[in-house]
């Protein structure tokens, strides 16, 4: 049995993921850097100090998951902290009115259908820590309350997919919450802030000022939370303070 906690994060490869594999080894957390690419993904890992070792993931492929939970099992005998970071934009540069149905296929397939794979396949690990966290990487782009201002600035990004993406997301977040209190398994909703990342490479808008430690900052904390601390709740992006609307 690993003795420290032990932490999970997709897509962490680059970005902010990458940032935050780096902050929760920091912290002294055993932590699996999950990416598609196992190149790529083992040199991240390479590049980060303190615990951190690379598990193959591919969040769309559902025997990848189950081998990755069966490598963490193997070595570490549980998990304490899921991050579930991986994400696309899949239509941008196209007009809502042209967007294809394949392309949204495509956005919930990793932002939605994905999360609900690696969750499914973790949880079992999960109970076996006596503080255990899931977090899900949203974006105030995927927030109900925000898009009912038809005039505002998220609704009119014209993120179809990916909007409607993270709502559902959000969704997830609170039926998991619900659903797994009886196993002490906290499920949170964080909103990293705008960050440019190759996520938005191609974005017609400006893509923020933020950097990927700021981005990282509250999906860390309600990774590390304490066994008393929220679930259910959609934080950030500056700090655990910051309440961000469903």
């Amino acid at each position: 049995m690993n003795q420290n906690e032990v932490a999970l994060v997709t897509g962490g490869n680059k970005g902010i993921g990458h940032e935050i594999v780096r902050q929760l080894a920091a912290r002294g957390l055993t932590v699996y850097l999950a990416a598609r690419n196992p190149a790529l993904g083992a040199r991240a890992a390479e590049e980060l100090a303190g615990d951190v070792r690379f598990v193959q993931l591919d969040v769309t492929d559902v025997e990848s998951v189950a081998a990755a939970a069966k490598q963490v099992e193997t070595d570490s005998g549980r998990l304490d902290a899921l991050v579930n970071n991986a994400g696309i934009v899949s239509e941008w540069g196209t007009a809502v009115a042209d967007i294809r149905a394949e392309q949204v296929r495509s956005a919930y397939e990793v932002n939605v259908f994905g999360v609900v794979a690696v969750i499914n396949a973790f949880v079992p690990l999960l109970r076996r820590s006596p503080n255990a966290r899931i977090v899900n990487m949203s974006s105030g782009l995927g927030s109900v309350n925000l898009l009912s201002e038809l005039d505002g600035r998220l609704a009119s990004q014209g993120l179809l997919a990916y909007s409607s993406s993270k709502a559902a997301l959000n969704a997830l977040t609170l039926v998991y919450a619900s659903a797994l209190r009886t196993d002490n398994i906290k499920v949170n909703a964080a909103t990293p802030g705008l960050v440019p990342t190759d996520l938005n490479t191609q974005a017609s808008v400006p893509r923020g000022e933020r950097t990927v430690a700021d981005g990282a900052a509250v999906p860390v904390a309600l990774a590390t939370l304490p066994a008393d601390g929220p679930t259910g709740v959609f934080r950030g992006p500056d700090s655990l303070a910051d309440v961000a609307p469903w």
